[in-house]
């Protein structure tokens, strides 16, 4: 490893240009090839984080740095910008965003800042700049935020609470019609209300979701436990059974 150069950075950059000079699977690829992996990777930091261990958070946020390095390298070829470009335009958008820490003023208001950033990239609109490959249920939540800064929202959560009740109906009507493109349109609706009232009741509607997904996991894998096999063999009642039970075991 010492070979690739005496310091962390030096290693890692010469790692990057070798594999793209040297390795044909890496020598191959493009922005468009690796972005998947980038936002894979992302989510295994995250898995991590969220199981607290931490030699698979070093681990993670390694394989998330070479997704960072890869981009960069891929771009320096086209003499778009390098991995240079990127940490020191990265430390220029934090200086300005700490005026506290970096010039001796008051804490800004941290809105007003990313306003006026959006407005320096050209992004005039609300909306704008709300990344479209983000989650769903992220980019819904991040919509009702930056719509509710501009004072579009309910005071309270009634009105959310309402609105699914609405929803809800809605859906119904459309599972009537039996329109399959009526019936998403308003499955839709209901899930961006369900991230609306997670909002104004201050959960945020991923992590919820990932919990839950969790929960189901552990209770259905006891099921199966308990069903030793035999899942498919026992009615939906049976299995309501041994889900209660592991309900009230705790999982």
């Amino acid at each position: 490893m010492k070979e690739l150069g005496g310091t962390p950075y030096a290693r890692i950059t010469a790692l990057m240009d070798r594999l793209r000079a040297d390795c044909p699977w890496d020598r191959e690829q493009r922005f468009e090839t690796i972005a998947p992996y980038t936002v894979e990777e992302s989510y295994e930091v995250l898995d991590a984080v969220e199981r607290k261990h931490m030699g698979d958070l070093k681990n993670e946020l390694g394989d998330l740095l070479f997704q960072v390095l890869f981009h960069s390298k891929m771009a320096s070829e086209i003499d778009a910008f390098d991995f240079e470009d990127v940490c020191d335009g990265l430390v220029e958008k934090m200086v300005s965003r700490h005026p506290h820490v970096f010039a001796g003023g008051e804490v800004p208001d941290w809105d007003t800042i990313k306003a006026m950033e959006r407005k320096t990239e050209g992004q005039s609109r609300t909306l704008d700049g709300v990344a479209k490959s983000l989650p769903a249920l992220m980019r819904a939540e991040k919509l009702q935020k930056r719509a509710a800064k501009r004072g579009f929202d309910w005071p309270d959560t009634d009105g959310p609470v309402e609105k699914l009740r609405e929803e809800i109906e809605e859906v119904s009507q459309a599972v009537r019609s039996q329109n399959q493109d009526e019936i998403a349109a308003e499955i839709g609706d209901l899930l961006f209300s369900v991230v609306n009232l997670a909002r104004k009741l201050k959960v945020e509607p991923e992590a919820a979701l990932r919990q839950a997904n969790a929960k189901f996991t552990q209770r259905f894998n006891a099921v199966e436990d308990k069903a030793a096999g035999e899942l498919e063999s026992l009615s939906l009642d049976e299995m309501e059974d041994l889900w209660q039970a592991a309900k009230r075991a705790g999982l």
